[in-house]
């Protein structure tokens, strides 16, 4: 099981990343349907909180193309710029949006890209999303070409099957470059990949797993539990089941352990959550939560401050088994 606060490999790469990243869904001032997810944040705040996040000792960020049609990276690299980093400095993870387009639109768009991420060059590059005109191969081929050219360092993909994932990864691998990760949804209270194959690949070919959502939207803070009433102001999660009643239900003895926890510890739940995601898996599992707060930023870092026992690491792996 992994260990506190240093860097681990991302996948089979040179690139040596946080096990806490700062997830930038939330910068996309609401400049398109996935930016309408979030309140459009004022420059002030996003530049507190990538701020923050660094004096905390978060050294990588991960964008996309989707986020506001760029507007997420840009406020993203101002936000770096005003925290005085250097490009180099810090670990940049960007995404190409497939839907509609084919592979060859990887090479159309990637110095729209750059340019928005500007000065900061892009460490990992991803494909979103496996919807796509093109097949995984194709994608995987247009990405090794960019990665030759070195405009990329190394190249991830995102909400990929175990099947998907293979197939990207042969055809990288045939090129010599490594499949660095793949990103997808994982939390406490949904641990699929545990059982759909994708977290047994990644640890066979040595591919880490991003975890995106690693606080379940809030659900395991255990906020929503003890105060239903907060439902009503949550806006697209409340369709969600696991917000309705059956669904609340259905996680309470979890969130009960990970509270009894965050008191043993004298931490927060959502540390708790955390810790266990970037810990029980070893280095496999590095999670990207998102702030919209300063106090949201000192949660996520203190993540890293402690280690939960492997015995209360296996407490929450069998309380939570129901989910997997």
């Amino acid at each position: 099981m992994g260990n506190m606060n240093n860097l681990s490999h991302l996948g089979r790469t040179d690139i040596m990343v946080t096990p806490i990243g700062l997830g930038c869904w939330q910068f996309s001032k609401q400049k398109n349907m996935a930016g309408k997810y979030w309140p459009a944040l004022e420059d002030d705040l996003i530049n507190k909180v990538i701020s923050l996040s660094i004096e905390g000792g978060i050294n990588w960020f991960d964008t996309a193309e989707i986020y506001g049609n760029g507007a997420s990276e840009k406020a993203l690299s101002k936000g770096l710029q005003a925290a005085g980093k250097k490009p180099g400095e810090v670990i940049i993870a960007t995404k190409w949006w497939p839907m509609f387009r084919f592979a060859s639109n990887i090479r159309k768009t990637i110095d729209d890209r750059i340019r928005a991420l500007a000065p900061y060059p892009i460490d990992l590059y991803q494909v979103h999303q496996p919807w796509s005109f093109s097949s995984e191969k194709s994608e995987m081929t247009v990405m090794a070409e960019i990665f030759d050219k070195k405009l990329i360092k190394c190249i991830g993909v995102s909400n990929f099957s175990a099947k998907e994932m293979k197939h990207s990864w042969e055809t990288l691998n045939k090129a010599g470059i490594p499949l660095a990760s793949n990103q997808v949804k994982y939390n406490l209270l949904d641990r699929k990949i545990e059982s759909n194959g994708v977290m047994d690949l990644a640890k066979k070919l040595g591919i880490s797993i991003i975890a995106y959502s690693p606080l379940a939207q809030g659900l395991v803070t255990g906020k929503f539990h003890d105060n239903p009433e907060l439902l009503k102001n949550i806006g697209l999660r409340k369709y969600s089941s696991q917000f309705k009643p059956e669904g609340l239900e259905k996680s309470r003895q979890v969130i009960m352990l990970v509270k009894e926890l965050a008191f043993k510890y004298n931490v927060t739940p959502s540390q708790v959550a955390l810790n266990w995601l970037i810990n029980y898996h070893g280095d496999t599992v590095v999670a990207i939560p998102g702030a919209t707060k300063g106090i949201h930023v000192k949660e996520n870092t203190g993540s890293m401050s402690f280690r939960l026992s492997d015995e209360d690491m296996m407490r929450l792996d069998n309380e939570s088994s129901i989910f997997k």
